[in-house]
């Protein structure tokens, strides 16, 4: 069938690139204490496009923001009027967090569960009143951080030219 091959080879890549995080999901924690997913990552079909490049945790106000592994804080600081930390993990991973208000510095060496800060009100786009945005990168793609604790959620698209029911 034409498109088959084409199809099942984007599978593949896809469900590679899903695996292939550098380190054991033992090495990272949640960020914060008994944290409740209220929106998951949901990325946009082309990079450019509208999606929810994270997770947002429900937390209780004041909640202290820690740390999901060990690594070195890259930013701390206010972007587009929240605070943001975000911080460099091996393999070129790198997590961020707001709305915090910081505790650390650029260049502050943590390991899981050093306090980042602490949780800021207001995120727009939360259906909560109080959460964490969680976001994971390596390099320019997006990443589920839930996959850093073995908790991703896996999305199977169908193959290109299958039919339904066959």
């Amino acid at each position: 069938m034409p498109g088959t091959l084409a199809g099942m080879s984007w599978f593949v890549a896809a469900l590679i690139s899903l695996l292939s995080l550098p380190v054991a999901p033992s090495v990272y924690r949640w960020p914060v204490v008994s944290p409740r997913v209220v929106r998951h990552f949901d990325p946009p079909p082309q990079p450019w496009l509208a999606g929810h490049r994270g997770a947002d945790l429900a937390v209780r106000p004041g909640a202290v923001v820690s740390s999901a592994g060990a690594g070195m804080v890259l930013f701390a600081g206010t972007i587009a009027g929240r605070g943001v930390v975000s911080v460099a993990h091996a393999g070129g991973l790198r997590t961020t967090y707001e709305p915090v208000t910081a505790v650390v510095g650029i260049g502050d060496q943590v390991v899981a569960g050093d306090p980042l800060g602490t949780i800021e009100i207001g995120h727009p786009g939360c259906p909560e009143p109080v959460c964490l945005h969680w976001g994971l990168r390596r390099g320019d793609a997006y990443l589920d951080p839930l996959a850093l604790l073995g908790l991703g959620r896996v999305r199977l698209l169908p193959l290109e030219g299958r039919q339904q029911g066959r």
